[in-house]
């Protein structure tokens, strides 16, 4: 049983579920956070105000620190669930498991600079020494919104499907899981909303991918997972 618990396949999949947890954790704490960002319609003076105060700092913290290390994170998910489907032997959708990397590393890419986005009037009163414009301050956060709600949502699409596709050849995930993503999938590519609780679909999705990773390690032992599949 030790050498089952140190194995590359347990080590694999503990570390892409922690790392999809600090992922979904972190990105739904930041867009929650983000939710009361001023309006577009929103008066100058609560513009200035909310960049200006503690509120101000709130975003700066989102900006610099909670979506740039959850975008870390997902990254080291990435890889680390790669990692643990390569180490069932099963051979993988050539095809799919490009796409899912490729896909992983955009999403990530438009975390950080959505991050940016939402921070920087943020950065320029708290950091810097000129003043707060409203209306830069206005159009910044629809920007980030842009990014991190619609296009980032686009490479999270790709990621769900191939994801997907690659748990449906290999049998490493459950069936109901695989069915369940493709629909979900296609709400990310097709869906079309600055709203900002859109964004959290795919983080959910990451959390509840995570521990199901963690559920099917303690379940299957030295077995692999395809062949609880088999028996499910």
């Amino acid at each position: 049983m030790a050498a089952v618990g140190t194995s590359p396949r347990r080590r694999a999949a503990y570390l892409a579920t922690a790392m999809g947890v600090v992922h979904s954790v972190l990105a739904l704490v930041s867009f929650w956070l983000m939710h009361d960002a001023p309006k577009p319609g929103s008066p100058d003076s609560a513009v200035i105000a909310y960049y200006s105060g503690g509120q101000g700092r709130t975003v700066l913290t989102v900006g610099i620190y909670l979506l740039p290390l959850s975008a870390i994170a997902f990254v080291w998910f990435t890889v680390a669930l790669r990692m643990w489907v390569a180490e069932h032997g099963h051979p993988e959708h050539f095809l799919f498991s490009n796409l899912q990397l490729v896909a992983g590393i955009v999403y990530a890419a438009l975390l950080l600079v959505a991050g940016a986005a939402f921070s920087v009037d943020a950065a320029v009163a708290a950091l810097g020494d000129g003043p707060v414009d409203p209306q830069s301050a206005r159009a910044f956060p629809q920007f980030g919104r842009m990014l991190a709600v619609m296009l980032d949502s686009r490479m999270a699409a790709i990621f769900v499907m191939t994801t997907a596709g690659i748990g449906r050849s290999t049998k490493v995930l459950p069936s109901w899981f695989v069915w369940l993503s493709y629909p979900l999938g296609l709400l990310l590519l097709f869906g079309a909303t600055l709203q900002t609780r859109f964004a959290l679909i795919f983080p959910i999705w990451v959390l509840l991918l995570a521990v199901l990773l963690t559920l099917r390690v303690h379940h299957t032992g030295a077995s692999r997972p395809g062949d609880l599949t088999a028996r499910a």
